[in-house]
């Protein structure tokens, strides 16, 4: 599967704000911050309102006032190149404050997602003398010579139940990882939340189509799945047949119908009413 259609990073943002949610008030949520040009961008950035707030999340404990956010999607490599290069959007960030050392170094973060714990990279800071340490499952502090505390975060690690977003992000999905995001996702209530549950969602199936396809003979987890999903089916299947009426038109005007005869046969194909056929033949 090519992996640079699965469109992970706006997962990865939908997750980190349901992962804190319960801290909304106290964060500002700054996805894809340019930092100067294009090329220049912090994947997320989140920034605490009052930098006093204790955050007890286990990713968010090591926050402080400016959080730069870097997420590597499963395929991505995270090699010393790379840390590095997201120490220096740190720096950057820091730099570009409204007033001479506006941004403390000290209130800066680094944190790097990433499904799996970077081998190589880990094995780089131990030759060097960095030091890792690992308050919990997961989450690893990097001590070495940069301006700001960093921390990686191994998602596959991470205990599932109280880090179930951050875990959907992944092409290794099993049934009862599934099991456990659905029962998360039909407790939302609140529509901005179930949006971003949803966009969540759509990247766990797309990442592990062989695994969702396996589910056909699970009636409940199927039928699960399906009432979930059925807003989402519901609105491209509305998409497709609007597509599918304007097509309809476009080739009828072209073959010289006029707008009374299109009318009437678009009414009759698609069983629409009159009104409705007006505003497809005049939008």
């Amino acid at each position: 599967m090519n992996d640079t259609k699965i469109q992970w990073h706006p997962g990865f943002v939908a997750a980190m704000d349901l992962e804190l949610r319960e801290y909304r008030d106290d964060l500002v949520f700054e996805k894809e911050y340019n930092l100067n040009t294009k090329p220049l961008e912090i994947d997320l950035l989140i920034i605490k309102k009052e930098v006093s707030v204790r955050i007890s999340n286990e990713i968010g404990r090591f926050f402080r006032g400016h959080n730069i956010l870097e997420y590597k999607s499963p395929d991505d490599h995270l090699d010393i190149d790379t840390f590095f290069k997201t120490i220096a959007y740190a720096s950057l960030y820091k730099s570009y404050g409204k007033t001479l050392d506006g941004i403390k170094a000290d209130d800066v973060t680094v944190s790097i997602i990433r499904e799996a714990k970077p081998a190589g990279l880990f094995q780089y800071f131990k030759e060097h003398g960095y030091s890792i340490s690992s308050p919990c499952r997961g989450i690893y502090y990097i001590e070495g010579p940069f301006p700001f505390p960093a921390q990686i975060v191994a998602t596959g690690e991470l205990e599932e139940k109280s880090h179930t977003w951050l875990r959907a992000l992944s092409k290794r999905m099993d049934r009862e990882s599934l099991r456990n995001l659905l029962e998360k996702i039909s407790q939302i209530t609140e529509k901005n939340d179930r949006e971003m549950a949803n966009s969540i969602l759509e990247v766990s199936i797309e990442a592990n189509r062989k695994m969702i396809e396996g589910l056909m003979g699970d009636d409940s987890m199927f039928e699960t799945l399906m009432e979930i999903m059925e807003p989402k089916i519901d609105e491209i299947r509305k998409e497709e047949r609007k597509e599918g009426i304007q097509s309809t038109i476009n080739i009828l005007r072209r073959l010289k119908h006029n707008d009374p005869e299109i009318k009437s046969e678009i009414m009759k194909q698609y069983q629409l009413t009159e009104e409705e056929a007006s505003v497809y033949l005049h939008p």
